[in-house]
């Protein structure tokens, strides 16, 4: 009796002592924020036995979201890009498209342009009546926060640097608070940033510029391409053609290894951020479709650019140390060439909407103009200057009536193949219904677009060449999402996610803010505790 008592007591007493668990998993020292330009999921499934590198790395060694889609429209790179490390749609993050008409400053403008800054290591241009790509830049039209902004709240001794051929995909995915994003100039060569960020290049910059690698790329043929020509025709700038070559994503692995060797990334006692888009793949892809062999020896390529940069992280950093994370901004939809040779629907629009809309509102309202330029083929800006003046009868004309005439005209003109038409006053009132209503009201936002918002037809494209990316459809927004590193589960995951979801789960991971526009949800399931 006494041994069972004994037994008792002694079991009573490990009861109420704490459970030992595992010790948590260390803090990552660099967060390493992947975005492939224009890779849809299935190329991961279509080119896997060819991936001998930092995919096929990501896929066995890491956690695998093979159902990962956007959730807004338009599918492309500015709003891609910033979502990636914000999370946040376009509704709050305010970045509506790679352009838009801005109406108070009554121009069009780039998601980034900033003629309030200065190019830093490349040419500065006079002012021109539109943004363009080549303008000085920076994230004022950004609304919302990153990862990086919120890392450096929490520990103002990090390091967060973004790295693109594009301003706006160097930019949005680093944030306000970086140290410096870096894109390419085509004029000089020149990795540039903008004196957003600093007044003059750090000396890691400025030594890779004086290496003048793309150089050596201009009269560089592409094996198995020879039909692709690298040189900028006259009067264009010197290197304009780099980026729609497989020599544009090397430059780019090339810098990035600069900045981690420069920035001493992931050598600090603070975690540090880097984020690298890969922006040949998408210049390639237009011109030569998803189904072309270049779009696949460009993944393939990239598969190995990638390896080649792990293998750096590896020696400065150790991998063990670091959590990688790729996705895309966006897919891109077959060529109407392909889907012609395939017997699926699909073709270029014939015409163009704003001009229908433009000749159905003057024929009933009279003169405009009635269209203000700068929307695009699926957004359109109503002169609102013609609307306040419209009378009829010596009545004046409501926006109800315009936009009624404006969809009607819409939906009678065939040619343009127009799904769906959302008006401004819907938008702003919120329409429900299916996936793509959702994905029309996550990227409206009032103050910056447009008053028609069109969704075309499965396969139909706007142009006459090539193909592109805009539409809800899953050819556009479906998405890889990989992630590898401590405290990360291998394996596949089929839930469907968002990649909304990549900014908070990195923000727990890293014990910081969430950034402040973000509607994803932390992908808890590959998460170890």
């Amino acid at each position: 009796m006494f041994a069972r008592y004994l037994a008792r007591i002694t079991a009573l007493l490990f009861a109420s002592l704490p459970l030992f668990s595992a010790p948590p998993t260390p803090k990552p020292k660099l967060v390493v924020g992947i975005i492939i330009d224009q890779f849809r999921y299935d190329y991961l499934t279509r080119f896997r036995s060819e991936y001998h590198g930092g995919l096929d790395q990501l896929m066995t060694q890491g956690a695998d979201f093979t159902n990962a889609f956007y959730a807004q429209v338009p599918t492309v790179t500015a709003v891609g890009h910033s979502i990636f490390m914000s999370g946040a749609m376009p509704a709050v993050s305010g970045i509506v498209g790679n352009t838009w008409y801005d109406r108070e400053e009554q121009k069009v403008v780039t998601s980034v342009c900033d003629w309030n800054e200065k190019i830093v290591g490349g040419e500065n241009e006079a002012k021109r009546p539109r943004c363009t790509d080549s303008d000085p830049a920076s994230p004022r039209r950004l609304l919302v926060s990153t990862l990086g902004d919120e890392l450096r709240t929490a520990h103002p001794d990090s390091r967060v640097i973004g790295i693109s051929i594009k301003a706006r995909g160097a930019i949005l995915p680093s944030g306000h608070r970086a140290a410096a994003a870096f894109w390419f100039d085509d004029t000089t060569g020149h990795f540039v940033t903008s004196t957003f960020y600093t007044s003059q290049l750090p000396l890691w910059a400025a030594a890779f510029n004086d290496r003048n690698l793309p150089l050596k790329y201009v009269d560089q043929k592409w094996p198995g391409f020879p039909q692709w020509d690298f040189r900028a025709p006259a009067g264009s700038p010197a290197y304009g053609g780099i980026a729609a070559s497989p020599w544009g994503n090397e430059l780019i692995e090339a810098f990035a290894e600069a900045a981690i060797t420069g920035e001493q990334l992931g050598q600090h006692n603070t975690p540090d951020l880097l984020t690298v888009s890969f922006s040949s793949n998408d210049y390639v892809g237009h011109r030569a479709g998803p189904d072309s062999p270049e779009v696949r020896d460009m993944a393939i390529r990239t598969d190995q650019l990638l390896q080649k940069l792990f293998r750096l992280i590896d020696q400065k950093v150790g991998l063990k140390n670091v959590i990688i994370v790729l996705s895309a901004d966006h897919g891109v939809a077959p060529t109407p060439q392909q889907d012609e040779a395939t017997k699926m629907p699909g073709g270029y629009i014939k015409g163009s909407p704003e001009s229908v809309v433009e000749a159905a509102l003057e024929k009933r309202f009279g003169n405009g103009p009635w269209i203000t330029p700068g929307g695009g083929e699926t957004t359109l800006y109503l002169n609102r200057e013609t609307i306040a003046k419209a009378t009829s009868g010596g009545k004046a004309i409501s926006e109800e009536e315009i936009y009624a005439a404006a969809q009607q005209a819409l939906f009678a003109a065939p040619q343009l193949h127009v799904a769906r038409v959302y008006t401004r006053a819907q938008l702003e009132n919120g329409v429900s219904g299916d996936f793509i209503a959702a994905a029309a009201m996550n990227g409206f936002y009032a103050p910056r677009s447009g008053d028609l918002s069109l969704i075309l037809e499965p396969g139909y494209l706007p142009g006459r060449s090539g193909t592109t990316h805009f539409s809800p459809y899953s050819y556009d927004r479906h998405v890889p999402v990989l992630f590898m590193g401590p405290g990360i589960r291998p394996g596949h995951y089929d839930e469907t996610i968002q990649p909304n979801d990549i900014a908070p789960t990195l923000a727990t991971m890293l014990d910081i803010q969430t950034p402040s526009g973000s509607s994803g949800r932390v992908l808890t399931e590959m998460l170890l505790h």
